[in-house]
């Protein structure tokens, strides 16, 4: 189900994001820059937020054209 970002609290958001960013530990730049990257291309409507109630889990998915 996909959950509009503008009806999650700033910092749900931001947890939300932070453990998308760092799922598979394989990418070692600065956390608080991909957050922000991700941040801002759910803003511009790149990405979005989708809620799993089966697993109870949230993803990040990029818009399909």
């Amino acid at each position: 189900m996909k959950i509009p970002h503008s009806h999650v609290s700033p910092i749900a958001l931001r947890q939300m994001v932070e453990e998308f960013v760092t799922r598979d530990g394989t990418d070692h730049s600065q956390i608080d820059q991909r957050v922000i990257d991700v941040l801002e291309q759910l803003k511009d409507g790149r990405v979005e937020l989708h809620f799993d109630s089966d697993t109870n889990s949230s993803n990040i998915v990029v818009v399909s054209d």
